[in-house]
């Protein structure tokens, strides 16, 4: 487990923890409040629903019981190379802007870079994913199924110098589950 306090203005300890399968309904509940129906429209989780996300890098974040925070990884393969999808990044309104996602992200990445992962792919804001490591990827080098804004698709190399040479599209890995790229 993995205790953080949040800025001196906004004072909060919060627990990150691995995801259990006792976790789902709560997550659930977070992504319906976060996100709204129209999540399922999005191309990100399009890729997601044909994988499930792996539980050994997923993670909750908590203020003694509540939960507070989620954040799912699921397997796949850009062209022929196997990576990661990171998301949905998911925190409760009234707890945004503490550092929780960034924590999330950061354990996340962790336990990946020790299971022995290589690359992890997002859809999300430069600004706030770059302070993290993440960087744009270059137009056209890789794509997905569906419309993506390629401004908001990132690249974070768990291992310096994986990402060269990389490209072609975004596709679910069904062979991923607990295969290492």
């Amino acid at each position: 487990m993995l205790s953080r306090a949040g800025t001196a203005m906004n004072d909060l300890t919060f627990t990150i923890r691995q995801e259990t399968a006792a976790d789902a309904e709560a997550i659930e509940r977070l992504h319906e409040r976060t996100f709204g129906p129209g999540r399922f429209a999005r191309t990100a989780f399009r890729i997601r629903e044909k994988v499930g996300h792996r539980i050994d890098l997923s993670f909750t974040a908590r203020v003694g019981t509540l939960m507070v925070g989620s954040i799912w990884q699921c397997s796949i393969t850009i062209g022929e190379t196997p990576a990661l999808f990171l998301g949905p990044v998911t925190i409760e309104p009234a707890f945004r802007g503490r550092g929780i996602g960034q924590e999330l992200i950061r354990r996340s990445l962790e336990e990946a870079t020790k299971l022995g992962h290589r690359l992890c792919v997002l859809v999300g804001d430069e600004p706030y994913y770059g302070k993290l490591g993440f960087k744009l990827i270059e137009k056209k080098r890789v794509t997905m199924q569906g419309p993506v804004d390629p401004a908001r698709l990132l690249i974070y190399e768990l291992e310096p110098g994986a990402f060269e040479g990389v490209a072609g599209v975004i596709r679910p890995d069904w062979n991923g589950i607990g295969v290492i790229g």
